[in-house]
């Protein structure tokens, strides 16, 4: 987190700061979590006028409830709130207060904690949230978790200093949002466990000494006042500790980030509705598209649109809160139309945001489903159990395994998969099998056939979008037959880690194999045929390695796009560019080309396109320097494959 210096201050006119009326007692001022930004240039403006304090809500039942308990997590509870059938009574302006010119400035802010969130990998981030954190619970728990977590982290200490970043409108009626993004002042946070509960605290701050404040000429009245009036009780996600404590204050920083990103990014009102199995499998799919977000996986425009419509999502919830807490016993019939206006507009933009979610806002496109199911790894008592899926099962059927092998038996290729542990083998007899979790392959395991491939057929459901989908580290089918029907995702799909084909027949209907950007896949020894675009597709930063191996017949696709009728074996889309090799292939008789490689401007690679084609059309050659110079360029490697028959040609650069 950036630390406020004195050189980031701002200085306010006078006639801009907010007076303090007398109110009533309990009135709070409302606010939002702003963001860690530093505020920078000095405010314009002339007179202002004057507004006054907003009432504090009503109490609310049902969701509404749950969701005033997160606010409550989110404010220290100093004070009980008041009657709730009370309302704020209306106030005169005043006359606007000025500035004494003796009036001492205030002290630059002292610098926060660092924020050990930022330097956290992907993997850390998921292991803190869903390991330690959230663990195994449900989604309508997840408010009274993360408030028992941070409720241990206030037992490390009872007082600390602190910033406390609050909304301008606190103090401002008037801002230039870009000028002034907060108003942050130095504060004293005093700790306190009710008497009645080890984990509820009763939390107040007071001005601290010496006064400081980003904004120079903030009169110290002024925040007196203000903190006064919300009975010295500010939103504790609005606090930030500051460096020059002891170790414990870093813990107690961590938890407020940890709680705080929590209801920022990953948090949504929904998940409690649904049929949510795994809640903290749904949560490492938001930290995943946080992260794609912030290193540029997910393209800025489509990521800035996604950001937008969550904070207006947000937004747009705090207001209708707000809008309910105001009316006055029964609504009206104009307040409640408005009610229903602010709840459909809410609608709308879950909507959208679920939406973005599910298609994951990646540039491969809307049919790539989130995998919700965590990685188990290995069994507490540390054994690898090999599963026998048949029908039946005889001596003769295991003879080859060893004497201590331990062994688990079913039918039911499906539920041999849910009950894999990380290092677990499925072995499947002759016949044919459909398994809803191949789409969920988490974990290392081997599955692999006994017989012949042509006998052992595992079907795709044609009600699902996915067949086989793994973000496993390493997992591996072997000697199997997989044939898909129905389905529009890719055959194989490997989203992550690494994944083995071995001696496998691949009958595709919709796309082929598919490995998204980071993952990597081997296929030997097997056939790929009858997808309608390419048999292999590659995205960039991908990593293939290709070895003897059939590719036919691709291309069935119908299409009057003339890029989508070029794909045909291979496909390499490009910057970052993959890494290919493919050794002793065999990619004939498809409709586009054999390999293509779709790049997005013509300058890209040194050579040009025609003499390229001129020296590749009877394919591989090792004496072909211009060829070389391409695949060097691209991390490509061939060598000794069968490229002929393509109707479009055998290795071609497509521009986009």
């Amino acid at each position: 987190m950036a630390s406020m210096a004195s050189a980031s201050r701002a200085s306010v006119p006078a006639d801009s700061f907010r007076t303090i009326s007398p109110g009533r007692r309990g009135e709070k001022a409302a606010s939002a979590v702003p963001g860690d930004t530093a505020a920078a240039t000095t405010l314009k403006g002339t007179a202002i006028p004057v507004r006054s304090v907003v009432a504090s809500p009503r109490q609310v039942k049902g969701k509404a409830g749950r969701e005033a308990a997160r606010l409550r997590l989110q404010r220290l509870p100093a004070a009980q709130a008041e009657d709730p059938g009370e309302a704020a009574e209306e106030e005169e302006e005043e006359p606007l207060p000025s500035v004494p010119e003796d009036e001492e400035e205030a002290q630059p802010l002292p610098p926060v904690c660092l924020s050990r969130m930022r330097g956290m990998w992907r993997d850390e981030k998921v292991s803190l949230y869903c390991d330690q954190v959230l663990q195994d619970c449900k989604a309508e728990d997840a408010d009274e978790v993360m408030g028992k977590y941070l409720s241990e982290k206030l037992k490390l200490k009872d007082k600390w200093l602190g910033v406390w970043k609050t909304n301008p409108n606190v103090f401002f009626v008037k801002y230039e949002e870009a000028s002034i993004p907060f108003v942050g002042i130095l504060v004293e946070v005093t700790c306190e466990p009710y008497q009645d509960s080890s984990s509820r605290f009763k939390v107040t701050v007071s001005v601290a000494e010496p006064f400081s404040s980003n904004i120079a000429n903030i009169p110290r009245d002024l925040v007196d006042e203000i903190l006064e009036e919300l009975e010295h009780s500010v939103p504790l996600l609005e606090v930030y500790p500051v460096e020059g404590q002891d170790t414990d204050i870093h813990d107690i920083a961590l938890a407020l980030e940890v709680v705080r990103f929590f209801y920022d990014f990953l948090w949504r009102d929904w998940d409690d509705e649904e049929s949510c199995e795994n809640y903290t499998a749904l949560i490492e799919e938001r930290i995943n598209l946080w992260c794609d977000i912030q290193d540029g996986t997910i393209p800025g425009p489509i990521a800035q649109r996604f950001k937008k419509t969550l904070e207006k999502y947000k937004n747009k919830r705090v207001e209708l809160i707000e809008y309910q807490s105001n009316i006055k016993e029964d609504p009206s019939a104009a307040e409640a139309v408005e009610c229903w206006k602010k709840y459909y507009e809410i609608v709308m933009l879950c909507g959208l945001l679920k939406m973005w979610e599910d298609l994951r806002l990646r540039v491969h496109g809307p049919f790539f489903p989130r995998i919700l199911r965590r990685r188990k790894g290995k069994r507490e008592f540390g054994k690898t159990i090999t599963h026998i899926v048949a029908k039946v099962m005889t001596t003769e059927m295991i003879k080859d395994l060893s004497s201590d092998t331990l062994l688990q038996q079913h039918d039911d290729l499906d539920l041999a998969l849910d009950n894999c542990y990380s290092g677990d083998t499925v072995i499947i007899f002759p016949g044919e099998y459909q398994a809803a979790n191949l789409a969920l392959l988490t974990d290392d395991i081997i599955i692999k056939g006994v017989g012949k491939r042509e006998e052992i057929m595992i079907t795709s459901e044609p009600s699902r979008d996915s067949f086989v989908v793994s973000k496993a580290d390493n997992v591996k089918l072997m000697h199997l037959s997989l044939i898909q029907q129905g389905t529009v995702d890719g055959i194989v799909v490997v989203e992550s880690g690494h994944m083995t084909l071995e001696n496998c027949i691949l009958k595709c209907e919709g796309t082929g194999v598919c490995v998204l950007t980071g993952a990597t896949l081997t296929i030997t020894d097997s056939e790929i045929t009858g997808a309608q675009g390419a048999g292999v597709e590659l995205y960039p930063g991908s990593t293939a390695i290709l070895e003897r191996n059939e590719i036919h017949h691709c291309n069935n696709l119908r299409t009057s796009d003339s890029s989508k009728s070029t794909l045909g074996g291979v496909n390499m889309k490009v910057l970052p560019a993959p890494k290919l090799k493919m050794t002793n292939n065999h990619i004939y008789s498809n409709k586009g080309y054999g390999v293509s490689i779709l790049q997005p401007t013509e300058q890209f690679f040194i050579v040009t396109e025609e003499a390229l084609n001129k020296r590749a059309a009877s394919g591989d050659k090792k004496d072909d320097k211009m060829l070389f110079k391409v695949m060097q360029n691209l991390n490509l490697e061939m060598n000794n494959n069968k490229i002929e028959a393509n109707v479009k040609g055998d290795i071609r650069i497509v521009t986009s």
